[in-house]
C-alpha cells in the first residue's frame, strides 16, 4: 500500500507530526494530488552533498511542475475550476522557490517521505517498510544507504586522524631538528675554553635530555597513532568489501540475471541509475581511503619508526588495490546485449558501459573497446583465466568503439551501432548436434587507466550464456511460461492445467497431478533433440509452433480466454460429451506443428459423437481468420462451456462486403464442412440420396480429423447440385 494512503490514516500526535511536514515550502495538496508520482521517483539516487547532482534534481523539479500543470489542466466543473487555479499557483510557487536550488527540493521531499514512513511504521508497530518509495525505499536499499553513511563517517574520522597524525609528526620533526641543534651546540663547546664550556654545558645537557625524553614519548605516541589509524582503515576496508559484495555480487548480478531473462521474454531488467549511484559512491569512498593510505605511507617514509606499521600499510595498500580492481572490472558491463541469434552480413548493435567511469575520471583518457566473437570453449577457458591466445572464431566488422562521457547523465559508455558478422568459423559438431546448438560469445575488451595512469586495468565483458544439461520441470515451466507471454505479448500465461498437459506431452505420462512432475528433470535431448513418441518433431518444435501460431493469428482469442489450447483429443471428448449439441472448443493440434483444431459435439445418424476438424495453420489463417471460419460454420453454436459463439467472436468478424464498385461484385471466401452441408441439403430436400457411414469415415484423417483435401469429389458433386434448378434437381419436392 502507498505511504500516502496509510499516512492519511494516522491519528493523534502522529497525524499532527505528519501535517507539520507541509507548508509553503511544499503544500500538502501537492503531496495529495501527486502522491503516486512522488513515491515513484528515485529520490535516493541523488547525492545531496554532490553539486554535480544538481542537474538530476533540476530534472525532477521540472517533472514535478509539469505533473502539477497536467493535473491542473484536467480539472473540470465548478470545484475543478478552483482546484485548477490552486494547482497552477503551486506549480509557479515551487518553480520560484527551488529553481535556483533544486537539491533543496530533493532534500525536502526525502525528509517528508522518510518521516511519513517512520510514522506509519511506528503506528502499525511493524519493523518492515510499508510500501513507499517503490524499490528504492525497500529495507535492503535502506540498509545499503545506511552502510554508505557509516562508511562516510568512518572515512571522515580517519581523515581527521590522518591530519592530526600529520600535524603531530610535523611538530615532532621540528623538535627533532631542535635536538640536532642542541647536539650541534654541545659539540661546538669543545672549541671553547674549559671555563666557558663548564658554564654553558649543563643547561644544554638538561635541555637535550628534556627534548630527547619528549621525542621518545612522542615517537611512541606517533607509532600508536599510526597503528590506530591502520586499524581504523582495516575496519573501513572490511565494511567496504562487505558493501561492495552486496552491490556487485548481489544487486548487479541480479540485474544481469534479469537482463538474461529479459532476453528470453522476462520483464525489463530495469535501469542502472541506482546501481551506478551506488558504484560511484563505492568508487569515491575507495579512492578517498586509498589516498589516505598512501598519505600514511608517505608520512612513514618521512619519519621511519621501527615497528609493524610498514607491513600493515603494505597489506592495506594491497587490499584497497584489490577492492578497486574488483570494482572497475565488475562494473564494466554490457548495457544492451547483442541479439541472441546472429546472422552473417546482418547489422546488429550493442552498448557497453563503465558504471564508475565518471567518478574515477576514466573519461579523461577515453578508452577504446574492441568486440570479438569467440566459441563457447574459448569463453569457458577465459573464465578460468586460461590463455586463449586471443583467438577469435570469426570476424566482426565495425568492432572498435571509443567510450564517450555524457555530462548530463554522468555515464561513460560505448555504443556499437553498426557491427556486422562477416564470417564465422564453426567447430566440428558431434553426433546429432545441429548448427543452432553451437554457441558463441561476443567478447568486449578494453583497458582503463585510473588516477592518471596510476592504476591500469584490463577489462573484459562477455554475453552470459549458460545452458545446463538438464533442469527441473518447475524451472522449465517458469521459463516457457515467461517465453510464451513475451512472444504472444499477453498477460495471460500458462495455467497449471496447461503445464500439466505439457508435462504429459514431454514425459509421455498420463498423470493429472502436478506434484508428480515437480521432481522430474528434462534434458536438452528430451527438450529439442529427441522426437516425441510417434511424431517427427521435438517438444520444443511443437511448443514453438504453438507460440508462433498464437502470436500471428490467435492473440486476441487467447487473451479473451476463448482458446483452451492445451487439451488433448480424449480430454476434449470428455469435456464436450456432457454439453449440448453444437458446443465446441479450440485446442492445439497434437499431430501437427503450429496447428489448431475445432472439436465439437453433434448428433450422428447412429449416435452422438465429438468431431475434430482438420487442424488450421498459419497458411489457412492467411486466407480467412479463425473468427470468420467459426462464423461460417453454422453447426458451431456455443463456445465451451456455454457461451454463444457470436458473443465471443462477433467483434472479430470481417464486416460484410460493400456494394459493387464499377459494376463488379467482389467474390467472398467462406468455409463449408462438406459432410454437414450434404446432411443439411439432404434433410431439407428429403432426397433419397445419402452418404454411407463408410463414406463419412473416408473424410477423416487417421486421427479422426476432417481432411478437406480428400473430399474434393464430394465438393464438386455438391457444387454441381447447388447449381441445378431446384425443380429439376429435386423433382419439385419442397422441404
Amino acid at each position: 500500500m502507498a505511504v500516502w494512503i496509510q499516512a492519511q490514516q494516522l491519528q493523534g500526535d502522529a497525524l499532527h507530526q505528519m501535517q507539520s511536514l507541509y507548508g509553503q515550502h511544499f503544500p500538502i495538496e501537492v503531496r495529495h494530488y501527486l502522491s503516486q508520482w512522488i513515491e515513484g521517483q528515485l529520490w535516493d539516487v541523488i547525492d545531496l552533498e554532490n553539486p554535480q547532482e544538481e542537474f538530476k534534481a533540476k530534472r525532477l523539479l521540472d517533472s514535478l511542475i509539469q505533473e502539477l500543470q497536467n493535473k491542473a489542466e484536467h480539472q473540470v466543473g465548478e470545484d475543478g475550476f478552483l482546484l485548477k487555479i490552486k494547482l497552477g499557483h503551486y506549480a509557479s510557487q515551487l518553480k520560484s522557490t527551488y529553481d535556483r536550488c533544486p537539491l533543496e527540493l530533493v532534500r525536502c521531499i526525502k525528509h517528508i517521505l522518510y518521516t511519513e514512513q517512520r510514522l506509519v511504521r511506528e503506528a502499525t508497530n511493524s519493523s518492515s517498510p510499508v510500501g513507499g518509495l517503490m524499490d528504492s525505499m525497500s529495507q535492503k536499499y535502506q540498509q545499503i544507504n545506511q552502510a554508505f553513511e557509516e562508511l562516510r563517517l568512518m572515512t571522515q574520522d580517519t581523515e581527521n586522524d590522518l591530519r592530526k597524525l600529520q600535524h603531530n609528526q610535523e611538530y615532532f620533526i621540528i623538535q627533532y631538528q631542535e635536538s640536532l641543534r642542541i647536539q650541534a651546540q654541545l659539540t661546538s663547546l669543545a672549541t671553547l675554553p674549559p671555563a666557558d664550556r663548564q658554564l654553558r654545558e649543563p643547561a644544554l645537557l638538561s635541555k637535550r635530555a628534556t627534548v630527547e625524553a619528549w621525542l621518545t614519548r612522542e615517537a611512541n605516541t606517533l607509532q600508536k597513532y599510526r597503528l590506530d589509524l591502520a586499524e581504523k582503515h582495516q575496519k573501513t576496508l572490511q565494511l567496504l568489501r562487505k558493501q561492495q559484495t552486496i552491490i556487485l555480487d548481489d544487486e548487479l548480478i541480479q540485474w544481469k540475471r534479469r537482463q538474461q531473462l529479459a532476453g528470453n521474454g522476462g520483464p525489463p531488467e530495469g535501469g542502472l541509475d541506482i546501481l551506478q549511484s551506488w558504484c560511484e559512491k563505492l568508487a569515491e569512498t575507495i579512492w578517498q581511503n586509498r589516498q589516505q593510505i598512501r598519505r600514511a605511507e608517505h608520512l612513514r617514509q618521512q619519519l621511519p619508526i621501527p615497528g609493524p606499521i610498514e607491513e600493515l600499510l603494505n597489506e592495506l595498500n594491497s587490499t584497497i588495490t584489490d577492492i578497486i580492481s574488483a570494482l572497475v572490472t565488475s562494473t564494466f558491463i554490457i548495457e544492451k546485449q547483442p541479439p541472441q541469434v546472429l546472422k552473417t552480413q546482418t547489422k546488429f548493435a550493442a552498448t557497453v558501459r563503465l558504471l564508475v567511469g565518471g567518478k574515477l575520471n576514466v573519461h579523461m583518457n577515453p578508452p577504446q573497446v574492441k568486440a570479438t566473437i569467440i566459441s563457447e570453449q574459448q569463453a569457458k577457458a577465459l573464465l578460468k583465466n586460461e590463455n586463449t591466445r586471443n583467438d577469435s572464431s570469426g570476424e566482426i566488422l565495425n568492432n572498435n568503439c571509443v567510450m564517450e562521457y555524457h555530462q548530463t547523465t554522468g555515464t561513460l559508455s560505448a555504443h556499437f551501432r553498426n557491427m556486422s558478422l562477416k564470417r564465422i568459423k564453426r567447430s566440428d559438431r558431434r553426433g546429432a548436434e545441429s548448427v543452432t546448438e553451437e554457441k558463441f560469445t561476443i567478447l568486449f575488451e578494453s583497458q582503463f587507466s585510473v588516477g592518471g595512469n596510476e592504476l591500469v586495468f584490463q577489462v573484459k565483458g562477455r554475453v552470459p550464456f549458460l545452458v545446463p544439461d538438464k533442469v527441473l520441470w518447475p524451472q522449465l515451466c517458469d521459463a516457457i511460461n515467461m517465453k510464451y507471454k513475451a512472444e504472444v505479448q499477453s498477460n495471460r500465461g500458462l495455467s497449471e492445467e496447461n503445464l500439466v498437459f505439457l508435462a504429459q506431452k514431454a514425459f509421455s505420462i498420463s498423470s493429472n497431478n502436478p506434484d508428480d512432475y515437480r521432481n522430474m528433470t528434462m534434458t536438452w535431448s528430451q527438450f529439442n533433440r529427441e522426437s516425441l513418441p510417434g511424431r517427427n518433431f521435438t517438444f520444443w518444435q511443437w511448443f514453438d509452433g504453438v507460440m508462433e501460431l498464437t502470436k500471428k493469428h490467435l492473440k486476441p482469442h487467447w487473451n479473451d480466454g476463448a482458446i483452451l489450447g492445451f487439451v488433448n483429443k480424449q480430454q476434449a471428448q470428455d469435456m464436450l460429451m456432457s454439453k449440448p449439441n453444437g458446443t465446441f472448443l479450440l485446442r492445439f493440434s497434437d499431430s501437427e506443428i503450429g496447428g489448431i483444431t475445432i472439436a465439437w459435439v453433434a448428433e450422428n445418424p447412429n449416435k452422438r459423437m465429438v468431431w475434430n476438424l482438420m487442424p488450421y495453420t498459419t497458411k489457412d489463417f492467411s486466407i480467412r481468420s479463425l473468427a470468420d471460419r467459426i462464423s461460417d460454420l453454422n453447426h458451431l453454436l456455443f463456445l465451451y462451456p456455454d457461451r454463444p459463439k457470436d458473443e465471443v467472436f462477433s467483434k472479430y468478424y470481417t464486416p460484410p462486403l460493400s456494394k459493387a464498385v464499377d459494376g463488379y461484385v467482389k467474390p467472398q471466401i467462406k468455409q463449408v464442412l462438406l459432410l454437414f452441408l450434404c446432411d443439411v441439403i439432404l434433410s431439407q430436400r428429403e432426397c433419397p440420396l445419402s452418404l454411407s457411414h463408410g463414406r463419412t469415415d473416408s473424410m477423416l484423417d487417421t486421427d479422426g480429423d476432417f481432411d478437406l483435401d480428400d473430399t474434393m469429389d464430394v465438393a464438386r458433386h455438391v457444387e454441381e447440385l447447388l447449381r441445378r434448378p431446384v425443380e429439376s434437381q429435386w423433382g419439385g419436392q419442397q422441404s
